[in-house]
């Protein structure tokens, strides 16, 4: 089992009794980082075969798996979490079995979810009356970042908490930063969906435009990838999306279920997104295709 593209050299911290829970595309490997990181690493899965595929892939670092979140928190200093949305959220955090019930008072989760800044206030507030601490903490990076432990995470939260937290999730990031208070990561992973968002239609156009043309489009990228219109989305999906391959990472249901959000949250706070609001219909356009499971640059399919 391959947890790692590229083993990192991980920074000299303090050994740390961890759980993990929610081991995805983004939540193996991560999980995996911290175990070859030196810490205490305790597992749940609601699949228990990935689960037990980790444990007997770090043997040696000496993870473990548990039946419940709770079962999997109850030693924990820190619980990392990292499943699919506000429900899940909740369910692994305050079930009957959840991680809230298993933790130890001054114990602290931190949840990598791409969920609402709402359900990251409830869960801080819900976590300080049981003597408990919240950090909302999602990724940006993809699969790769998450492989290479080159993850930029941003941050919502208590200071003090956070700089306890840091070190140890270094394991995963190459940057780790406080963005405010609960729910502001967030509100900043929000931001991060709408460039990604505008900046892949953009591109989309951009490209259909030089092929409708005649160009040689991965010599127009070259060129002027040298120049204003540089961008990550160009620098590694330009290509790829001239070759019309779009199995690279994060999947467009899941970029509908993020913009999502986006809007919802946009209700609430009066900002006005009609570009993004655009491409979420395009998203939904690309899902009507079949590409629910493509890349998030399959954008361009609807321009061929």
């Amino acid at each position: 089992m391959t947890l790692l593209v590229n083993p990192k050299s991980y920074q000299p911290t303090t050994p740390t009794r961890v759980a993990f829970i929610g081991l995805g595309v983004m939540g193996l490997p991560m999980a995996g980082h911290l175990a070859l990181a030196g810490h205490a690493v305790t597992v749940y899965n609601r699949n228990p075969a990935k689960a037990q595929a980790l444990v007997q892939a770090c043997a040696a670092q000496g993870v473990r798996s548990a039946a419940t979140p709770q079962a999997a928190a109850q030693e924990a200093e820190i619980v990392f979490s990292c499943v699919g949305n506000d429900a899940d959220l909740r369910t692994i955090a305050l079930g009957e079995q959840g991680a809230f019930a298993g933790m130890a008072p001054g114990a602290v989760m931190v949840d990598h979810t791409t969920a609402s800044a709402g359900v990251a206030r409830e869960l801080d507030a819900m976590a300080r009356e049981r003597g408990l601490h919240f950090i909302d903490a999602p990724v940006s990076g993809g699969q790769a970042g998450a492989q290479n432990g080159l993850l930029t995470v941003m941050c919502g939260g208590d200071s003090a908490v956070f700089e306890r937290v840091k070190p140890v999730a270094l394991a995963f990031a190459r940057a780790f930063t406080l963005m405010g208070p609960s729910g502001a990561g967030q509100l900043t992973k929000m931001v991060n969906q709408i460039c990604i968002a505008g900046l892949l239609q953009g591109l989309s156009e951009g490209i259909a435009f030089g092929q409708r043309a005649g160009l040689d489009m991965h010599q127009v990228l070259e060129v002027i990838g040298k120049g204003a219109a540089q961008s990550w989305q160009m620098d590694h999906r330009g290509r790829t999306m001239v070759a019309d391959a779009f199995d690279f990472g994060f999947a467009v249901d899941w970029m509908r279920k993020d913009l999502g959000l986006v809007l919802e949250e946009a209700k609430r706070n009066g900002a006005r997104l009609p570009v993004t609001a655009l491409v979420d219909q395009f998203y939904a356009d690309v899902q009507d295709m079949g590409g629910q499971r493509w890349d998030t640059s399959s954008l361009i399919r609807r321009l061929r």
